[in-house]
């Protein structure tokens, strides 16, 4: 089986340097066709210029691919609709949408300015919100897509100094879970990718050694699955320096307390038992929480009365 993008369209935000850059290589290198979107800002999001995007656009086109340059900033949501729009009248149809684009502005909460927070917010959340909301009616009407967001280990775990980068990130895989279940009907896969790569996001932070393993082309392998008819959709992947792994959330069975135990003293003596994973399940909507609540309470109720 060889993975291929022969025909699709593909719009990668943040592609003019790092994973993005590597993304749009990768994926014109098998046949796509690419809208390199790049704002051209520094790491932490300052000023601007489509060169790195034209740069990679040259590249595929040395390579006989199909690509376009386009400098659209992703916060700004006029500017995302007119990407699209020309996405359209080119090539007629947008399959897959990477949404990849992002800064960093780290600091500890205590030190953080709340315009340093809102800024990342902005563009990594609202930024791949407005870029998926300007391709569903897209993907909707042509019954197939697929959306691909960038969460990361500092919002699935945590990360000194991120509070806002690791708030953004997990909000993406909220984001995943709502849009896998609306986008069933209409044929669109929704997944993430959880990547590690030595880019300009992590200079300083690695040694020279690991910086040689942490290659953007392995995590653009895993991308490039996600992105292919043969992925699965609301699949966190992880990547980095040649390992994959899942991120899943696990929800443990629980207890349940009758009324007349609902105290936190109560709470408290069975914690153990609250956390044990020996039952635990992937949920996959939020109201099989409330049926298994529910059903617990019920059953208890209803042995009671026998």
């Amino acid at each position: 089986m060889t993975i291929r993008f022969d025909n699709k369209v593909v719009i990668i935000t943040g592609a003019g340097n790092g994973l993005g850059r590597s993304h749009a290589l990768g994926l014109a290198a098998r046949g796509a066709k690419v809208v390199v979107n790049d704002f051209g800002g520094a790491v932490d999001g300052s000023g601007g210029n489509i060169s790195p995007a034209e740069e990679v656009v040259k590249k595929i086109k040395d390579g006989g691919g199909e690509a376009f340059a386009n400098g659209a900033n992703v916060t700004n949501i006029e500017e995302v609709q007119q990407m699209v729009s020309e996405t359209i009248e080119r090539w007629g149809r947008v399959d897959i949408l990477i949404n990849n684009a992002g800064i960093l502005r780290d600091k500890t909460f205590a030190k953080m300015p709340l315009d340093d927070f809102r800024s990342v917010i902005d563009v990594h959340l609202m930024g791949s919100v407005n870029c998926s909301k300007a391709v569903w009616d897209v993907m909707s009407k042509q019954q197939s897509g697929t959306i691909i967001f960038t969460t990361s280990s500092s919002g699935l775990y945590g990360n000194f100094g991120q509070s806002n980068y690791g708030a953004a990130k997990m909000s993406l895989v909220g984001l995943m879970n709502v849009l896998h279940l609306e986008g069933i009907k209409y044929g669109i896969k929704v997944n993430a990718i959880s990547p590690c790569a030595a880019t300009r996001m992590l200079e300083g932070l690695v040694d020279q050694e690991a910086s040689e393993v942490l290659t953007t082309e392995s995590v653009t392998a895993g991308l490039m699955y996600l992105a292919s008819e043969q992925s699965p959709s609301r699949l966190i992947l992880c990547a980095g320096a040649g390992g994959y792994a899942a991120a899943r959330i696990y929800e443990t069975d629980g207890v349940y307390l009758p009324p007349e135990q609902q105290t936190p003293e109560n709470i408290a003596n069975v914690i153990d038992q609250i956390t044990a994973a020996d039952e635990q399940k992937m949920l996959i909507q939020g109201n099989e929480q409330t049926v298994k609540f529910v059903e617990k309470a019920l059953t208890a109720k209803q042995q009671q009365g026998n």
